[in-house]
Order: structure tokens, then C-alpha cells, then sequence
């Protein structure tokens, strides 16, 4: 229990709450609920009872896109609690519930095109007018149903104009949260694509200067190594004389000093065996640092062995 309370006192699972009862409020106000003949009449002209032998696709013909909606039932229906029942889902219409009795048909209509009490018993009294006599007859007494409603229309009873089945106000709501999240999902994925693709770029920048710096790195290590080989010669040389005893102070010098850069060239060897992109930049000062130090080695040198 705690932990439903905790998640649904976060942003999301205040989100999945409202969306649960944005949902609930779509399937009541869509009839999830009704029953047969609001089921029917919803998104329909006509409703025909099992048992009742119509044409049903005749029936809708006939009424066509008119304001109204007719309901033949099984005889002894509570027609009044159809009218009750189906009030939602005949939203704007005339409906006429028909149940056939012995000698004509009764009826309860109910007029949902108007909130004037007079109108709708005008409405009510006209439109079911002349109907028994096709009791045997339904889509004849359909016929009459549809021409009574038209005399309504010309006296401007009903309304004129087309019956609209429209969603309810909830389902709108949820096609825009469907909507909404289709554009904040997108708006997200761009942004997270425009990310990744600024990371890459960055990190294919990174590798490219590492592979910049490793190569510029290699060429003057390159210098040091052949600065090395030149001046091996001369200390092979002048080794000789300092053992012997013979050798200059230059030339002495020039012996410490060539085994220092070659122990120093050595450790630099081990650490660009190893090296990683962060440490190029510091590696290439040492072997910069190196080569001038062969540099001035190699001008010693030529003073050492001008003598």
C-alpha cells in the first residue's frame, strides 16, 4: 500500500491516474453501460427486437439521415423505460419505442430535439399519428413515422438537418492526450536523436585529435630515435677514450649525458606502449623536452670530437 501511494504521488503516476479515470469517464459516457436498444440506437436509426420480423436495413433506408430514431419492441416492453434508458444515446433526436399490441401499437415517445415542454408534446402527440392502421405493416407505419416527422421539420418543430452521431467529449480528450503524447514523444526522441548524434560527433572529434595527437606523437618520437642512432656512434666512440683515461671534460660529458637520454628515451618507450588519449598531450612535451636535450647533446658532441 505504501508503495502505491509513493508511486502515485510522483508526476507519472499521477499522469496514469488521470488517464484511468479519463478512460473510465470515455467508457461510461460511450455506453459501455446501455443496454440493447441504446447499444443499437447509438449509432443507429432503428432498433428491432429479436422476434420482431422487420428489414431492418429497410427501416434505416427509410428514415434515412433524419433526426430520429424508432425502436420496435417486444409486445408488453416497459416503453417507458426505454425512453429513461436510452436518453444518452438518442441525444438530439425524436425516438418513437413501438411495441405491437392487439390492435394497434403502443407507444411512448420521447422528444430529446427541444427543452420547451409544449414543443415536445406537440412533437410527441404528431409523430406517431395514423400509425395503427399498419399494424401489420411495420415499414408502412415506418413510411408514416417519417412523413410526420417531415411536417414537424416544415412547421419547425425539429430542427432541419441531418442527424450527427458525435464521440463524446471524453474520447476527444483522449485523442488529444493521444495526440499530445505522439508530439511529446517524437518532440523527445528528436531531442534525445539530436543528443546521441552531438555525443558522437563530440567523441568521433575526441578519437580523430587522440588519432591526430598519437600520430604527431609517433613522428617525433621518430626524431628522437634517429637523433639517438646518430649520436650512438660518437659515444661508442668517446666511451672508449673515457675508460682509457684519455677523454676530455666535453667528451665525459657527453658520455654522462648521452646515457641519461637514452635511459630516459627507454622509460618513454614503456609508457607510449601504454599510452591512452589523456596522456598524448603530456607524452609529446616529454619527447619534445628529449629532443632538445638531443639537440644540445648533438652540438656537444661536435665540440667533444673537434678536438
Amino acid at each position: 500500500m505504501r508503495r502505491l501511494t509513493q508511486f502515485f504521488g510522483t508526476l507519472f503516476g499521477m499522469a496514469v491516474l488521470g488517464c484511468a479515470a479519463l478512460a473510465g469517464w470515455a467508457l461510461w459516457t460511450g455506453g459501455l453501460f446501455d443496454g440493447a436498444v441504446a447499444k443499437d440506437l447509438r449509432g443507429s436509426s432503428v432498433h428491432v427486437a429479436p422476434g420482431i420480423d422487420i428489414d431492418e436495413a429497410a427501416a434505416e433506408r427509410i428514415i434515412g439521415n433524419r433526426r430520429l430514431t424508432v425502436a420496435f419492441l417486444e409486445p408488453g416492453t416497459d416503453l417507458r423505460d426505454v425512453c429513461d434508458g436510452t436518453e444518452g444515446a438518442t441525444r438530439g433526436t425524436v425516438l418513437l419505442p413501438l411495441s405491437p399490441g392487439e390492435e394497434d401499437y403502443d407507444s411512448y415517445p420521447c422528444t430529446r430535439t427541444t427543452e420547451d415542454i409544449g414543443e415536445g408534446v406537440v412533437i410527441e402527440t404528431i409523430i406517431g399519428r395514423g400509425i395503427d392502421q399498419f399494424l401489420d405493416r411495420p415499414l408502412e407505419a415506418l413510411k408514416l413515422v417519417a412523413v410526420n416527422y417531415d411536417q414537424l421539420v416544415k412547421a419547425e418543430l425539429v430542427p432541419d438537418g441531418a442527424r450527427t452521431v458525435t464521440p463524446s467529449l471524453p474520447r476527444y480528450l483522449i485523442a488529444a492526450a493521444a495526440i499530445g503524447a505522439v508530439l511529446v514523444g517524437a518532440t523527445i526522441i528528436y531531442l534525445a536523436a539530436r543528443r546521441a548524434g552531438r555525443l558522437a560527433a563530440a567523441r568521433k572529434e575526441r578519437r580523430d585529435s587522440a588519432h591526430d595527437a598519437r600520430s604527431a606523437l609517433g613522428a617525433a618520437a621518430a626524431v628522437l630515435a634517429q637523433q639517438i642512432i646518430e649520436l650512438d656512434g660518437v659515444y661508442a666512440r668517446l666511451r672508449r677514450r673515457v675508460n682509457a683515461g684519455t677523454a676530455t671534460e666535453d667528451q665525459r660529458s657527453f658520455v654522462t649525458r648521452y646515457r641519461s637520454l637514452v635511459t630516459d628515451y627507454t622509460e618513454l618507450l614503456g609508457e607510449l606502449s601504454t599510452m591512452d588519449e589523456g596522456r598524448a598531450r603530456h607524452l609529446r612535451g616529454r619527447v619534445e623536452n628529449l629532443t632538445d636535450k638531443g639537440r644540445r647533446l648533438a652540438r656537444l658532441a661536435e665540440r667533444a670530437t673537434a678536438r
